[in-house]
């Protein structure tokens, strides 16, 4: 068990996940995805070049390591490809490292259909997703009409399948959004093509995990998005689709959750999130336009701009309580550096009451407003310093207030984008 890493998101998503992946993938023999869809964004700067993953492992830029795509994860074929030629024409040989679980869920065109037909009808109440179909793709994975990797490869039966759900679906397109339907024809040819694509690519990934474990190796799971933005745990109704959990490795990957070692939560030194709803420490000023621009917060799938505010302890406290955390891996923390003062959400106040844990849900935590504590800045160089007691003192002593304030240590410190540029404190692979 201690072999292996869960790496998750513990904020609203966009933390720096990929490079701590890539980072950590060096102690790695295989890296899974174990949820979400393209509608996740790891960026990797390794050198100075810089790379974009939607789907594949992070761990794909490292030399000999596996990297699986897990029965939790939506599938566009498309995407998928897309990837996998641009990683080529940069030099990344894939040649027998990647494999995709014959269980995933495929997005197909209807599904993108739905979903922006959707948020056009939501108008001002609109989510904020991607568009890209992956909300719809795990509605029909829990109404078992969905279209999996493994009725691709059938070619006898995948074009029933596909004039049955699309009866369904090009009913609501048609009469509910007043939206054009889809050819099923069309459809069906282009599922046909994607599984002769896919095939050599399918593979058991849960038997592959579990002869991996029982031969000694290591295992790091790649969570995408964040915890508040959990189906279950996260600001509902403004969520992602799936579970964005540590726990969601298990089920997302098929493997046991004794299997699943150290929980690393990635966390930036202050905070940012995506389209719509609550940020009790949003920032409208000239501090949150600094934190935007120092930290190119612009969303890796989309471009959109993230919204940006100060640290929440508060959120970060049930983050760390639901997924279960070993430790942090605190990212971004050069962004700061030009800051005079610094200022941290160490509880809520809702309704006159004093909250320590963020509440459930988006209409609760629209009620509350935070409580700040203040610390000083500090005025000078992070970025790229090659140990922590080469950090400005008021930088390691805010460190040491967010680890006491959301009561889990701190593992790792990123001071810059390079895969170079972090700081390894306790190194996430020698067990809890």
């Amino acid at each position: 068990m201690g072999n292996n890493v869960v790496v998750t998101g513990a904020q609203w998503g966009d933390e720096g996940k990929g490079k701590i992946v890539d980072l950590l993938t060096e102690r790695a023999d295989v890296v899974v995805r174990f949820q979400g869809g393209h509608n996740a964004g790891h960026t990797l700067v390794i050198d100075g070049q810089r790379t974009v993953l939607h789907l594949i492992p992070s761990g794909i830029l490292r030399e000999g390591v596996r990297c699986l795509i897990g029965n939790g994860v939506v599938l566009s074929v498309d995407a998928l490809f897309r990837e996998i030629e641009t990683l080529e024409s940069s030099g990344v040989s894939l040649d027998g490292r990647l494999g995709v679980s014959p269980a995933c869920p495929v997005i197909l065109p209807y599904h993108v259909a739905l979903d922006q037909a959707r948020e056009a009808k939501r108008g001002k109440k609109a989510i904020g997703t991607t568009g890209r179909g992956i909300g719809p793709a795990y509605e029909d994975k829990v109404s078992r009409r969905g279209v999996r990797v493994a009725d691709l490869l059938d070619g006898n039966a995948l074009g029933a399948k596909i004039e049955e759900i699309l009866d369904f679906h090009n009913f609501a397109l048609k009469h509910y959004f007043d939206a054009p339907c889809l050819d099923v024809a069309a459809v069906a040819a282009d599922a046909a093509a994607f599984g002769d694509r896919l095939r050599p690519l399918v593979c058991d990934v849960a038997d592959e995990l579990y002869r991996v474990s029982r031969a000694g190796g290591t295992i790091l799971f790649e969570g995408a998005q964040g915890m508040l933005l959990d189906i279950d745990h996260g600001t509902y109704p403004f969520v992602t689709s799936s579970n964005t959990t540590a726990g969601a490795a298990a089920c997302g990957s098929g493997v046991g959750p004794e299997l699943l070692g150290h929980v690393l939560g990635i966390t930036k030194a202050y905070t940012t999130r995506v389209g719509g709803g609550p940020f009790p420490t949003e920032l409208f000023d000239d501090v949150g336009k600094l934190l935007a621009t120092r930290g190119n917060e612009f969303g890796a799938t989309t471009g959109r701009p993230r919204r940006c505010g100060w640290f929440d302890a508060v959120a970060m406290r049930r983050s760390a309580r639901v997924n279960g955390l070993s430790s942090l891996s605190i990212t971004k923390l050069d962004v700061m550096d030009e800051l005079e003062e610094i200022r941290v959400c160490t509880a809520y106040e809702c309704n006159g009451e004093r909250l320590d844990v963020s509440p459930p849900g988006a209409e609760a935590m629209e009620r509350c407003t935070p409580i700040y504590e203040t610390l000083p800045g500090w005025k000078g160089e992070s970025v790229r310093v090659s140990a922590f007691d080469r950090l400005p003192a008021n930088a390691r002593r805010y460190l040491d207030r967010l680890a006491e304030l959301v009561d889990v240590e701190i593992s790792m410190v990123s001071v810059g984008a390079d895969r170079a540029d972090t700081l390894v404190l306790r190194d996430p692979f020698n067990g809890d």
